[in-house]
Order: C-alpha cells, then sequence, then structure tokens
C-alpha cells in the first residue's frame, strides 16, 4: 500500500557537492534553512550576506552591486524608528550607527564578489514575485523596512519580468566564474499576508520563470524544494505553529531530498563523523569533572583531529 506520491528526483552525476565545494547560498528565508544545515556539517557555505532577499529583483540588484563592486554611501541609507535601513538588505543589517551600516554593507559587497570568482555552486531561492517600488524614486526595494506601506506601491513581477531577472543573474554570474554550478529553488514557505490565492499566484509565476530559464541550460538547475513539500509532505504536520513555516521535520526530510540529489556518495562517512561530533559538543554531562566524562572528551578531541587533518578549513 502506497500512502505517499514521490517526486522522481534524479540524482545529479556531474558536480556533485562535496568536502571541496564552495557552495554560495542567496534568496528567502528557506535557504536559511538549508544554509544552516551545510554549516552545521561543516561545508565551506556562505549564505545572504545582505540578509534574506525575498523576490528575483532584489538578488539580482545584489549580486550586480556585488560583481560591479558598488560603494553604499550615505545617499543609499534611510533613517526610519531611529535606525539607518539600506533598500537593498534586509532589516537583520540594520543598525542605529549609519557608519556602522554602510562598513557591514561595503564589507559584505567585497567579500562577496570574491566570494562568487570561487564557488563551485550557487543556491539560489525564490520567494515572492510580489515587490514593493519606493515611489520617491521608482525603485524596486529589497526590504521596506516598516516605512509606511503609502510610500510604496505593491507589484506583482509577471513571468516574463522574471525570467528577464534570472537571466540577468545567470549572465553576471557566468561573466566572473564561467563554470559555477546554479541551482534554483522556490521556497516552500508560504506568503500568506499577500493573500492565499495571490500566493499561489506567486510561486506559479517564479517557477514558470524558473524553467523559462533553465531550459537547455548547462549548469543550471531547480531543486524542487516547493514541490517536496506541497505534495510528500502535504499534512499540517509538517508545519511550525505558525501554519506557515515548514518545521524541523519537514526540512530535515528536505535536506535529506536534497543530500541525495547532490551529495557525492563519499562523503556519507564524513558527514556522520561531523553529526557525531556536533551531538558530543552540544552534550551536557551530570559531572563535568568525572573520568568518565573526561574520557569522553579526549575521544571527541581524537574525532575533531581526524577531521581537521582531512579538511584544514573545518573549525569546531
Amino acid at each position: 500500500m502506497k500512502l505517499q506520491t514521490q517526486i522522481p528526483i534524479k540524482k545529479q552525476q556531474h558536480n556533485q557537492i562535496d568536502y571541496n565545494s564552495k557552495l554560495f547560498l542567496v534568496g528567502s528565508c528557506f535557504s536559511e534553512n538549508i544554509g544552516n544545515k551545510l554549516n552545521y556539517f561543516k561545508f565551506q557555505a556562505t549564505q545572504n550576506p545582505f540578509g534574506i532577499l525575498f523576490h528575483p529583483k532584489s538578488i539580482e540588484t545584489f549580486i550586480t552591486n556585488a560583481i560591479n563592486k558598488k560603494v553604499y554611501s550615505e545617499s543609499d541609507l534611510v533613517f526610519q524608528n531611529e535606525r539607518w535601513h539600506c533598500f537593498d538588505a534586509h532589516s537583520s543589517l540594520s543598525s542605529s550607527d549609519k557608519n556602522e551600516l554602510l562598513e557591514n554593507l561595503n564589507s559584505a559587497i567585497v567579500s562577496t564578489n570574491n566570494k562568487l570568482k570561487e564557488t563551485s555552486h550557487i543556491i539560489i531561492t525564490l520567494g515572492t514575485a510580489w515587490v514593493y517600488r519606493f515611489i520617491d524614486t521608482d525603485e524596486i526595494v529589497a526590504n521596506c523596512h516598516k516605512i509606511p506601506q503609502k510610500k510604496f506601491l505593491k507589484e506583482l513581477l509577471t513571468v516574463d519580468e522574471i525570467t528577464e531577472s534570472l537571466e540577468a543573474i545567470i549572465v553576471l554570474l557566468k561573466s566572473i566564474n564561467r563554470d559555477v554550478n546554479i541551482i534554483f529553488t522556490v521556497s516552500p514557505v508560504r506568503h500568506l499576508k499577500d493573500g492565499f490565492i495571490e500566493n499561489t499566484q506567486s510561486k506559479a509565476h517564479l517557477i514558470a520563470g524558473i524553467h523559462n530559464t533553465i531550459n537547455a541550460r548547462k549548469n543550471i538547475n531547480y531543486f524542487p524544494s516547493f514541490e517536496l513539500m506541497m505534495d510528500e509532505l502535504r499534512d499540517y504536520r509538517f508545519y511550525a505553529e505558525d501554519m506557515i513555516h515548514p518545521n524541523a521535520t519537514a526540512i530535515n526530510y528536505i535536506w535529506e531530498k536534497f543530500t541525495d540529489t547532490w551529495f557525492a556518495e563519499e562523503i556519507a562517512s564524513t558527514l556522520k563523523e561531523i553529526d557525531a561530533i556536533q551531538k558530543g559538543i552540544l552534550h551536557r554531562p551530570f559531572n563535568q569533572n568525572s573520568a568518565e566524562h573526561q574520557q569522553f572528551l579526549k575521544k571527541l578531541a581524537l574525532k575533531k583531529e581526524k577531521i581537521k587533518v582531512q579538511f584544514p578549513f573545518i573549525n569546531f
């Protein structure tokens, strides 16, 4: 008896991810979930230097500015609720000190420029096709920073606009890193503040735009995060309390599907070893001075050293 319809996902045969891979993640909050998993397993991964970016236009702007080495100045900032913000970045970068914000923005641009040149895989997660245009400048923003909504126009990107934006992203990335592998995915997080029907329309535009872009392109791929959540995990027990975000079980499930698809088989044992070390680090003993616990710490140190010899870049 089959109690679940499963999405057939082909194992990636070329350009698989291993511990020599350098990964870069950008986009919606689901990229943070995958990025946190990659960090836990000690991959060489960078995620969202400008914070969460929800839509294709904000990602395009970020990559364009990083490649062109844009230097942010005070004219790129806005002051709202006693904090300085940048419309190109998430509010997690905002600061009460404008110089601190500028320093963080510009250092992220320089770092991203360097990372994009050497990265082997870029994972781009699209969250929504709804965007906000700041009326004063007629520019689409990455984040409204709680500025009154009357100062923005809300728009739905068309499939053609999304396709054009993704095409631009690919051309930009390939201009500085010809062999980079680009993996597009759509976040399963539902943006219900836009409305139920509007969220479905938004996701449909994103999916159509991606598939317009990836057809017959080398090293451009799609991973079905959204489809896995909507179909294989079509039950509210896989959602967090807000009934919008995937819970830990769902994230782990999609992560396993991703590793099955993209990870080289030879790193399976390393993943298990690192997982054991991470759980050992989190272990809290009843008596930290006991002989048993001291022996446990020695064994843990040996495991760390073994991994460090294999992969010098890994730090616990």
